[in-house]
Protein backbone atom coordinates (compact mmCIF):
# COMPACT_ATOMS: atom_id res chain seq x y z
CA UNK A 1 0.00 0.00 0.00
CA UNK A 2 1.63 3.41 -0.78
CA UNK A 3 0.04 6.85 0.91
CA UNK A 4 -0.22 9.79 -1.79
CA UNK A 5 0.05 13.76 -0.87
CA UNK A 6 -0.62 16.23 -3.83
CA UNK A 7 0.45 20.22 -3.18
CA UNK A 8 1.17 22.87 -5.46
CA UNK A 9 -2.89 24.10 -6.46
CA UNK A 10 -3.47 27.56 -6.51
CA UNK A 11 -4.93 30.43 -8.64
CA UNK A 12 -3.34 31.59 -11.29
CA UNK A 13 -4.20 33.68 -14.55
CA UNK A 14 -4.11 32.47 -18.06
CA UNK A 15 -0.58 31.68 -19.40
CA UNK A 16 0.70 30.98 -15.97
CA UNK A 17 2.23 28.01 -15.01
CA UNK A 18 2.00 25.68 -11.73
CA UNK A 19 3.82 22.81 -10.76
CA UNK A 20 1.84 19.84 -8.85
CA UNK A 21 3.64 17.52 -6.58
CA UNK A 22 2.67 14.31 -5.27
CA UNK A 23 4.99 13.01 -2.73
CA UNK A 24 4.49 8.69 -1.96
CA UNK A 25 4.91 7.16 1.13
CA UNK A 26 7.47 4.59 -0.63
CA UNK A 27 9.39 3.89 -3.92
CA UNK A 28 7.81 4.05 -6.46
CA UNK A 29 10.28 3.62 -9.37
CA UNK A 30 10.12 -0.08 -10.69
CA UNK A 31 6.53 -0.79 -8.65
CA UNK A 32 4.09 1.73 -9.64
CA UNK A 33 2.83 3.77 -12.76
CA UNK A 34 2.25 7.04 -11.68
CA UNK A 35 -0.76 9.02 -13.12
CA UNK A 36 -2.31 12.71 -12.79
CA UNK A 37 -5.65 12.89 -13.18
CA UNK A 38 -8.01 15.97 -13.07
CA UNK A 39 -12.19 16.72 -12.95
CA UNK A 40 -13.96 19.90 -13.58
CA UNK A 41 -16.99 20.90 -12.51
CA UNK A 42 -19.97 18.35 -13.72
CA UNK A 43 -17.27 16.98 -16.39
CA UNK A 44 -15.84 12.97 -15.68
CA UNK A 45 -12.54 12.47 -14.60
CA UNK A 46 -9.60 12.71 -17.16
CA UNK A 47 -6.47 11.11 -17.91
CA UNK A 48 -3.57 14.06 -18.24
CA UNK A 49 -0.49 12.08 -18.45
CA UNK A 50 1.35 8.95 -17.04
CA UNK A 51 4.92 7.88 -15.87
CA UNK A 52 5.31 4.59 -16.05
CA UNK A 53 7.66 2.58 -13.56
CA UNK A 54 10.32 2.73 -16.59
CA UNK A 55 10.39 6.66 -17.03
CA UNK A 56 7.81 6.66 -20.00
CA UNK A 57 5.74 9.16 -20.70
CA UNK A 58 2.09 9.94 -22.01
CA UNK A 59 -0.39 13.03 -21.90
CA UNK A 60 -3.56 14.22 -23.17
CA UNK A 61 -4.03 16.05 -26.38
CA UNK A 62 -5.20 18.69 -24.91
CA UNK A 63 -1.77 19.34 -22.22
CA UNK A 64 0.62 18.11 -25.03
CA UNK A 65 3.46 20.53 -25.14
CA UNK A 66 2.43 22.60 -22.45
CA UNK A 67 2.40 20.29 -19.18
CA UNK A 68 5.34 17.61 -18.45
CA UNK A 69 5.40 15.06 -15.61
CA UNK A 70 8.67 13.65 -14.40
CA UNK A 71 9.89 12.02 -11.14
CA UNK A 72 12.41 12.36 -8.62
CA UNK A 73 12.85 9.04 -7.10
CA UNK A 74 15.32 10.15 -4.51
CA UNK A 75 11.97 11.86 -3.18
CA UNK A 76 9.61 9.47 -4.35
CA UNK A 77 7.93 11.92 -5.91
CA UNK A 78 6.22 13.20 -8.99
CA UNK A 79 5.72 15.96 -10.43
CA UNK A 80 3.18 18.06 -12.90
CA UNK A 81 4.98 21.34 -14.52
CA UNK A 82 1.93 22.69 -16.02
CA UNK A 83 2.62 26.08 -18.10
CA UNK A 84 0.65 28.28 -20.57
CA UNK A 85 -2.47 27.84 -18.64
CA UNK A 86 -5.97 28.11 -19.27
CA UNK A 87 -9.31 28.78 -17.51
CA UNK A 88 -10.51 25.35 -19.39
CA UNK A 89 -7.66 23.43 -17.42
CA UNK A 90 -9.13 24.72 -13.95
CA UNK A 91 -10.20 21.31 -12.07
CA UNK A 92 -9.36 18.91 -9.02
CA UNK A 93 -6.05 17.41 -10.19
CA UNK A 94 -5.37 13.92 -8.66
CA UNK A 95 -2.47 11.95 -8.35
CA UNK A 96 -2.61 8.12 -8.70
CA UNK A 97 -0.48 5.30 -8.70
CA UNK A 98 -0.81 1.56 -10.26
CA UNK A 99 1.06 -1.07 -8.83
CA UNK A 100 2.76 -2.88 -11.43
CA UNK A 101 2.04 -6.28 -9.54
CA UNK A 102 -1.38 -6.42 -8.35
CA UNK A 103 -3.36 -3.79 -10.46
CA UNK A 104 -4.16 -1.73 -7.12
CA UNK A 105 -4.94 1.53 -7.44
CA UNK A 106 -3.76 4.10 -4.68
CA UNK A 107 -5.24 8.22 -4.89
CA UNK A 108 -4.21 10.97 -3.05
CA UNK A 109 -6.75 13.45 -1.52
CA UNK A 110 -6.77 16.20 -4.87
CA UNK A 111 -5.90 19.78 -4.81
CA UNK A 112 -7.45 22.30 -6.67
CA UNK A 113 -6.39 24.21 -9.76
CA UNK A 114 -7.70 27.52 -10.53
CA UNK A 115 -7.27 29.63 -13.92
CA UNK A 116 -8.62 33.10 -13.92
CA UNK A 117 -8.87 34.70 -17.33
Amino acid sequence: QVQLVESGGGLVQAGGSLRLACAASKTIVGLYDMNWYRQAPGKQRELVATINSGGSTNYADSVKGRFTISREDAKNTVYLQMNSLKPEDTAVYSCNAVSRFTGAAYWGQGTQVTVSS
